[in-house]
């Protein structure tokens, strides 16, 4: 079990793409359970990009008001973590020791700088650990969740 576990934007998009039905009913059960355990955190970067996310990218998107609905129930869920200028320090340390593209690097800044052990995601190796921050891909056919909040 880990003591908190960060959200990438996708997780949280995705409990709101239509067009992805198996990914849609894993992400809400995954959002549903760390919820009522209080394990979720999320950075204000997470949060701008799930707003253009499903107003803008998504086939069936939300409206402005919908979204903005959305943010504020996410807001009042999770942790929300703030991004600083240590941060985005730290993130260019990423991409420059580890390759990592910004936005990705500065998800794993959050998460390191904040001692978060886990980065709930698909957008980077599952199962990779970067000093210390290890990413998990909810969306794979191998993911229980039990392993993270038992």
């Amino acid at each position: 079990m880990t003591s908190r576990i960060l959200l990438d934007t996708n997780v949280l998009v995705y409990a709101y793409d239509r067009s992805e039905p198996i990914k849609q009913t894993r992400a809400w059960s995954v959002l549903d359970q760390l919820a009522t355990l209080g394990l979720g955190v999320v950075t204000t970067q997470v949060l701008g990009e799930f707003f253009v996310v499903v107003t803008c990218k998504l086939k069936a998107p939300l409206s402005v008001a919908e979204a903005s609905e959305r943010v504020q129930n996410h807001v009042r869920t999770w942790t929300v973590v703030e991004l600083t200028a240590l941060v985005v320090q730290e993130a260019i340390r990423g991409v420059r020791d580890y390759s990592m593209s910004y936005y990705d690097a500065q998800i794993w800044a959050a998460a390191r700088l904040n001692q978060i052990p886990a980065v709930f995601s698909e957008d980077f190796p599952s199962g990779s650990v970067v000093e210390g921050v290890q990413f998990v891909n909810p969306f794979a056919d191998d993911f229980d969740l039990n392993d993270w909040v038992l």
